[in-house]
């Protein structure tokens, strides 16, 4: 074998270990095509894939390979086939990149704000120094006068059945079917006269008539009980979002703080805003 075959031979063998090792070693920067000279990227494949519905999504990967590239493609050639691009447009661009990127940034925060420690630091903190809440359970029979009110409270007194008058002329139908039964239920839940006699009540007597804007109320208060704190795992997500906040605010007023800023536009006539002219 000539010193030439030998050397065309090893460049073969280079060439073909090349390609292997590429075909095993694709990046997000990998060019899948190329339109008058704008690359399109493997990324850039992958990034539109995970915008896809689901049903998109679930299709052969040689097909949606084939659609995916095909569409980007096709968006590139028109893309190039504007030539001047409207001061809108302009505007609208340059506006969701800004959101797009700002949103990268808070994202990035809140995820590393939101740790175990985090979170069970701020439940303890949501509940260190919260008083006990009492819960009431309570039936009630509504009416739309207090005469009517006046005449059941009378029978009542005289021996009738909470529940049974409650089912028979209690205008709260979903309440009455059951007897006047309103369930547990803690302060807030209720509007504020109903809820003020609810707290002022005796357990096991009729109080009343109340009048809210439903009607007449007489109300029994059943039982009472000291309100259980929800769980941690009850109130995470609630909690996450309270330190994702806190974290994000404290970000924005550190950067705003470091940033050098200036508002040419305070002067301008707020109204201008509704001048769309400006950018058509």
């Amino acid at each position: 074998m000539s010193r030439f075959s030998a050397l065309w031979r090893g460049l073969a063998l280079a060439a073909l270990f090349s390609a292997s090792a590429h075909a095993e070693g694709e990046s997000a920067s990998t060019v899948v095509a190329t339109v008058n000279g704008t690359v399109i990227t493997l990324g850039e494949m992958i990034a539109m894939r995970e915008t896809l519905p689901e049903q998109y999504q679930s299709m052969a990967d040689d097909v949606l390979f084939k659609g995916i590239l095909d569409q980007l493609v096709q968006q590139e050639v028109l893309r190039q086939s504007v030539t001047e691009i409207s001061p809108r447009n302009t505007a609208v661009l340059s506006n969701e990149a800004r959101g797009y990127i700002s949103g990268i940034a808070m994202e990035n925060v809140a995820l590393v704000a939101v740790t175990d420690e985090a979170l069970q630091a701020a439940y303890d903190a949501r509940f260190k120094d919260a008083a006990p809440q009492t819960e009431y359970h309570a039936a009630h029979i509504l009416v739309k006068t207090a005469e009517e009110a006046d005449a059941i409270k009378a029978d009542l007194a005289a021996g009738g059945d909470f529940a049974e008058i409650a089912m028979t002329k209690s205008i709260d139908t979903g309440s009455g079917s059951a007897g006047g039964d309103l369930g547990w239920f803690g302060l807030g839940m209720m509007v504020k006269p109903f809820e003020d006699a609810v707290v002022a009540a005796k357990v096991g007597e009729v109080s009343g008539p109340i009048q809210t804007e439903f009607g007449y109320h007489l109300i029994l208060v059943q039982e009472t009980r000291i309100a259980a704190n929800p769980t941690l795992d009850q109130l995470r997500d609630d909690l996450a979002q309270e330190i994702e906040r806190t974290a994000v605010d404290a970000l924005i007023a550190d950067l705003s703080g470091k940033a050098a800023v200036t508002r040419e536009g305070e002067g301008i006539d707020p109204a201008i805003l509704k001048n769309t002219a400006l950018i058509d």
